[in-house]
């Protein structure tokens, strides 16, 4: 009852009801895939949470402390106020370790769903038109994801992590000219300053998550505001979105995958270890640990660093190191690249069209190469960051292991790209799958020249008829402003006709290639006509004609003898008695048998 009263008072002010109802009949696809973005939302949601606990019991210091508590190694020793407290709040703090191991799990999932929905996006065509800018702000929150991850791993101040921190510094110092600049500009001096955890503190607190949930509302707005997209599928269209509203089917869908992601995350964080700092000690500068690798979501970085040749060189007099290209260079070309793709396909591809229906990977065979070349070579980059371990496991030399993947960083790329694009043409126009193919489908697609001629473009060209299917066509007519299209099988005899008609001739294409891929298209000047009828159709067309003559015949003589009896009834209603004239004047008056009246 209150709770009614509050809400009918502010609607009263604010008039959010109309808001509220078309916010609410708003409808989602139903695809899992599109719960990856759910899933990053939900683990960001996980860290505010966990990180509001943890800054009641964190000290962003580095002035020196002596800590007294449940570890007994550690107890009467005196390291940096950061350590200690983190020490503290592992050990000591009710929870504390439950919160913490919780909030760092909750890191490494936002950053993998980030990751994957970029993924799914970039595979499935998602960035086109007029979704560029969703697409611009996803790499954005990526990059102040793995940056703000790097800064909180930083914080406890352990030999660990202040060894990954005096990397990044080595890599920023590595630009010429400015790079000391740069690095003494973010920490306040040379490394380690005294200011350089409150500042990490600041920014992993304060700054990028208000930047992040900035970016999340802007997102999420976009989304709600455009038209979501949706895969190919029965009855979905480039005008149209099939799913679920968002209430009450979507939303009790997202709050089960919410409940869902904190119990995984808080089961993991009590039950999964993860960056014991009390085991490597704290941070001092001229110590180091080994086996040492950062998170996964940085660790191509490092594996870069341990790939790349220790080549240097001057020019102008400043020095260039080595970690410059590796660190630098490699990182900047990768979010260049991200930022740049979905211009560089509209120019390669010359699409300019608004696209809310998703592509299957297949469709394009070069981004699909392009994809599966990068993720392979961030995938050995990973791996190779873990050079020494696998060094340790397996019992060789870690320079076997390191030339070894320097092999496999420039080759494998270029294997798995060939692969996917190979498989991509011989898949497209195909209905089947990969377990389909055979040798000669692999190299007619090898033969197949790639760029828009060959269906990486606009999609106004013909496309070729598949090997197996000669003779099918699509035929396409105006019909008035309309257009309207229809099947044709190689025969000509089998016609099935589109159910809706299209705006435009575009249109009535993109929505032929949807149901019927990889089929010749011809457009018909004029509605085309049917086919004649079979002898069974044309006699079942006469005998219906002369049933419904007949019909209408006995209905006419029917009602016309009905007529005739109803006249004949009103005839004899209206006829005078015996005995009586009806001009008569007397005939009203009464009489007696003598004449008297």
């Amino acid at each position: 009852m209150i709770t009614d009263r509050l809400a009918r008072a502010l609607d009263d002010r604010l008039r959010l009801s109309p808001i509220t109802r078309r916010a609410l009949a708003k409808v989602f696809p139903d695809h899992w895939a599109f719960m990856l973005g759910e899933l990053a939302l939900y683990s960001f949601v996980a860290l505010i949470l966990t990180g509001v606990y943890l800054t009641f019991f964190f000290d962003a210091s580095s002035a020196d402390r002596v800590y007294h508590g449940g570890y007994a190694p550690l107890d009467g020793a005196t390291t940096s106020a950061a350590y200690a407290s983190t020490v503290r709040l592992s050990w000591d703090v009710r929870a504390g370790l439950l919160i913490r191991q919780t909030h760092h799990w909750a890191a490494l999932v936002f950053v993998a769903a980030i990751l994957l929905h970029l993924i799914r996006i970039f595979f499935t065509g998602a960035f086109r038109k007029p979704r560029e800018l969703n697409w611009l702000i996803g790499v954005t929150m990526l990059t102040l994801a793995l940056a703000n991850g790097f800064t909180g791993y930083s914080l406890p101040d352990d030999l660990l992590s202040g060894l990954g921190l005096r990397i990044i510094t080595s890599v920023v110092e590595s630009v010429p000219l400015v790079g000391g600049w740069l690095v003494s500009l973010a920490l306040g001096g040379e490394f380690p300053s005294d200011v350089m955890i409150p500042r990490l503190f600041v920014s992993h607190v304060l700054l990028v998550p208000a930047v992040l949930v900035a970016l999340v509302s802007l997102h999420l707005g976009i989304l709600v505001r455009q038209k979501h997209s949706q895969f190919p599928g029965p009855g979905r269209t480039e005008h149209n979105v099939v799913g679920s509203r968002l209430w009450p089917s979507y939303a009790l869908r997202s709050l089960a995958l919410f409940a869902w992601v904190l119990a995984v995350l808080f089961a993991l964080g009590g039950l999964v270890q993860i960056n014991p700092v009390w085991f490597y000690g704290p941070f001092e500068p001229a110590q180091s640990t080994a086996p040492a690798q950062p998170d996964w979501y940085v660790a191509w970085g490092d594996g870069a660093l341990r790939l790349f040749p220790p080549w240097e060189f001057r020019i102008a007099g400043y020095l260039v190191p080595a970690p410059f290209f590796p660190g630098v260079v490699l990182g900047a070309v990768t979010f260049l690249a991200l930022y740049a793709w979905p211009f560089a396909e509209r120019l390669w591809t010359k699409d300019r069209r608004p696209h809310h229906l998703l592509d299957r990977p297949r469709d394009h065979p070069v981004r699909l190469g392009v994809g599966v070349a990068a993720l392979t070579f961030y995938t050995v980059l990973v791996v190779a960051a873990g050079d020494d371990i696998l060094a340790r496991l397996l019992r060789v030399p870690v320079y076997d292991l390191l030339g070894l993947f320097r092999v496999l960083a420039l080759v494998l790329p270029v294997v798995t790209g060939t692969i996917g694009y190979l498989i991509a043409q011989a898949l497209r126009g195909n209905a089947g799958g990969i377990g389909d193919l055979t040798r000669a489908d692999l190299r007619r697609a090898g033969a197949r020249r790639a760029g828009p001629a060959s269906g990486e473009g606009s999609g106004d060209e013909p496309e070729a008829p598949p090997p197996d299917r000669p003779g099918e066509r699509i035929e396409l007519w105006p019909d008035g402003e309309l257009w309207r299209w229809r099947y044709r099988n190689a025969g000509g005899d089998v016609a099935i006709a589109g159910n809706r008609a299209l705006r435009s001739e575009r249109e009535a294409v993109e929505a032929s290639r949807l149901a019927y891929p990889g089929v010749d298209r011809v457009v018909v000047p004029g509605p085309p006509l049917s086919a004649p009828p079979g002898p069974v159709r044309a006699a079942l067309r006469r005998w219906g004609r002369a049933a419904a003559a007949g019909s209408l015949l006995v209905a006419a003589l029917v009602g016309r003898r009905r007529d005739r009896r109803r006249q004949e009834r009103a005839g004899h209603r209206d006829a005078p008695p015996r005995g009586r004239e009806p001009d008569d004047p007397r005939a009203d008056e009464s009489s007696t048998p003598d004449g008297t009246s």
